[in-house]
C-alpha cells in the first residue's frame, strides 16, 4: 500500500505524520524544550551502587540520575566472547546478554566516583530517570554500529538465509577491526557499495566521538542523537514511500542534503509544501490526531474500545457497546472482539504505548473462538516495527502482552495530568462532600460563645446542601443549637470546604 511522510515544523515543534494508505500510522513529535535524549552519549560519574539491586545511578547532568542495570554495565568487553558468534536472531541472545548478572555483580564491574561512558537506552518516564547502558551503537542508514563490542549480525526482520549470509559476509569483509556491525532491516537487497558509504560514515562519527570525550568535562553530553526529522527519515523511510512532503523550508533543505549523502535514489520523493491550508489539515491529519487521544474509541459495527494509561501499564477493555449482532450472543462476541483486535493494532503504534498491556476482551465460551481472536491480535502485531510479547487467552478473557517502549506515549506528550480531579479520572460526589461537612461539624466541639457556623464551599456544593440537604441542615442547627450559614467561593476546588465559628 502506498505510504507518505508528512513534516511539520514550526520553531516551538515538529510533527511527522506517516500515512499507511491515507490512514495515520505513526505520529511522532517533538518540541524544542523537549526533545528527546535516547540515543544521546554522555560522559557521567556514579553517585550510588546499590547491591540489592544490582544497579547504580549515574549523574549525566540532567534533573535526575539516570539508572544503569548490571547487564548494560561493563568496562571488560572481553566477558561478551561468548556473544561474537552469537546470530542476533537467536531467540537465546537477549537471555545471553542479561545471564551477566547472575556471573557479575554491579560493585566487580563499577564503583562510587567512577566515570562512565553511556548512552540513553530508554527516555526518563513518569517518575523514573533515564535508563543507560556502557554499550553504545550509533545508527546509520543501513547498518548499526557497535564500537565497543566485536559482534557481526543481521536483522532478524530478514527472513531469507541466503540473503543473511551474502550481508554478512559483505560486513566481515568490510567491518575494521574490533568493531562489531548489525545489518538493519533496510539493507536487505543493498550492493556493497551502498553499504560501504555507512561504515565509513559510522567510522568516522565514532572517531569524532572519542575525540570529544578525550575533551569532555564530567558530566557532559558528548554525543546528540539526530532530530527527530532525520531520525524519521533515517528509520521509516522505505521503497514503499511515495512520498515525503514537508512544510518548512528548512527543514526541506535538511532532509534533501540528508538524503542525497544517504539515500541519493530517492530525492524525487521529496515535495515543498507551500499551500496557504496548513499541511496536517490538508492531509486530515488533525482529526485523526483528535480521534487517537479520545479515551474511548468506537468500532464500525457500534462495540467501542476504552484505553486507559497508567504509569505501570495501560489497560484496554472491549464492550459491544450498541452491537446486537444477527444470530447469537457467541458469533456477537466473535464479531466484536475481532474487530477490536485491528483497532487495538492500529492504536498502540499511533499512540505510541509500550510497557505493559491488558487486553480485557469479551468473553468467550468456546476455546476455538478465543484461539481466533489470540491468532488475529498475534498475526496483527507481526506487522509492528515495535517489539511485542503476547501471551495465550486467560479463562477470564485477558491478553497479557509487552510492547517495546520508545519514548513517551503519544497521550503523555499532548496532555497532562488533569489539575483538578489529580488524574484520579474521577470527584467525589456532591452528597459525598456534604455529608463529609455533616460529619466533621459533629465531631468537632463548638465554643458555647459561638453564635454561629459559617461553611464555605464551592458554589455546587452550596446549591446542594440549600437544596437537597436543607432538611440535614436544619436537623443540624437545631442539635447544634447554632445557625449555619452557608458562603460560596468559586475559587475553591469542588471538594474543598472551610468551617468557621463566629
Amino acid at each position: 500500500m502506498p505510504k507518505e511522510i508528512i513534516v511539520n515544523h514550526t520553531e516551538h515543534e515538529t510533527r511527522i505524520a506517516l500515512l499507511d494508505n491515507a490512514d495515520l500510522s505513526n505520529l511522532f513529535v517533538e518540541r524544542a524544550t523537549e526533545r528527546s535524549i535516547a540515543g544521546n552519549i554522555y560522559l557521567g560519574k556514579v553517585v550510588r551502587v546499590l547491591p540489592g539491586m544490582q544497579a547504580a545511578f549515574v549523574d549525566i547532568g540532567l534533573d535526575r540520575t539516570a539508572f544503569l542495570y548490571v547487564a548494560d554495565a561493563s568496562h571488560d568487553l572481553s566477558d561478551f566472547e561468548f556473544m561474537v558468534d552469537e546470530d542476533d536472531d537467536s531467540p537465546d541472545f537477549e537471555e545471553k546478554w542479561h545471564r551477566r548478572e547472575i556471573l557479575h555483580s554491579i560493585e566487580e564491574i563499577i564503583k562510587e566516583g567512577q566515570e562512565v561512558f553511556v548512552q540513553v537506552s530508554k527516555e526518563p518516564f513518569g517518575s523514573k530517570g533515564a535508563r543507560i547502558t556502557t554499550h553504545i551503537s550509533l545508527a546509520g542508514r543501513n547498518l548499526v554500529l557497535m564500537p565497543t563490542l566485536n559482534h557481526i549480525g543481521v536483522s532478524r526482520k530478514i527472513k531469507d538465509e541466503k540473503e543473511r549470509e551474502r550481508l554478512q559476509e559483505i560486513i566481515e569483509r568490510l567491518s575494521p577491526e574490533g568493531y562489531g556491525f548489525i545489518a538493519r532491516t533496510v539493507s536487505e537487497g543493498k550492493e556493497e557499495d551502498e553499504l560501504r558509504g555507512d561504515f565509513e560514515y559510522l567510522t568516522r562519527l565514532w572517531e569524532t566521538i572519542k575525540k570529544k570525550k578525550s575533551e569532555a568535562g564530567v558530566p557532559d553530553l558528548v554525543h546528540e542523537e539526530l532530530g527527530v526529522t532525520l531520525r524519521t527519515m533515517r528509520d521509516l523511510y522505505t521503497e514503499d514511500v511515495e512520498k515525503i512532503v514537508v512544510d518548512s523550508k528548512e527543514e526541506y533543505e535538511k532532509i534533501s542534503q540528508f538524503i542525497s549523502e544517504f539515500m541519493p535514489d530517492t530525492e524525487h520523493v521529496l515535495d515543498l509544501y507551500e499551500k496557504d491550508e496548513p499541511i496536517f489539515d490538508h492531509y486530515g491529519i488533525e482529526l485523526d490526531i483528535e480521534r487517537v487521544l479520545n479515551r474511548k474509541v468506537w468500532l464500525k459495527s457500534g462495540g467501542y474500545i476504552t484505553i486507559e494509561e497508567t504509569e505501570a501499564l495501560t489497560a484496554i477493555d472491549v464492550n459491544t457497546g450498541k452491537y446486537t449482532g444477527k444470530k447469537n450472543l457467541e458469533e456477537t462476541i466473535l464479531k466484536t472482539n475481532l474487530e477490536a483486535v485491528k483497532e487495538i493494532a492500529y492504536q498502540l503504534p499511533v499512540r505510541n504505548i509500550g510497557g505493559i498491556i491488558i487486553i480485557d476482551f469479551i468473553d468467550m465460551e468456546i476455546e476455538a473462538n478465543r484461539d481466533k481472536v489470540f491468532n488475529a491480535l498475534s498475526e496483527e502485531l507481526e506487522k509492528d516495527r515495535n517489539k511485542t510479547n503476547i501471551q495465550k487467552i486467560s479463562e477470564m478473557g485477558l491478553i497479557e502482552m509487552t510492547r517495546q517502549r520508545t519514548g513517551k506515549s503519544l497521550g503523555k506528550i499532548l496532555c497532562e495530568i488533569c489539575p483538578y480531579c489529580d488524574g484520579s479520572g474521577g470527584l467525589k460526589s456532591r452528597k459525598t462532600i456534604c455529608n463529609a461537612i455533616f460529619r466533621k461539624l459533629e465531631r468537632e466541639r463548638i465554643n458555647e460563645l459561638t453564635e454561629a457556623v459559617c461553611i464555605t464551599v464551592h458554589k455546587d456544593i452550596a446549591d446542594c446542601l440549600l437544596e437537597e440537604e436543607r432538611g440535614a441542615i436544619e436537623v443540624l442547627e437545631s442539635r447544634l443549637n447554632k445557625k449555619i450559614n452557608i458562603k460560596v467561593n468559586n475559587y475553591f476546588h469542588r471538594e474543598h470546604f472551610e468551617i468557621t465559628y463566629l
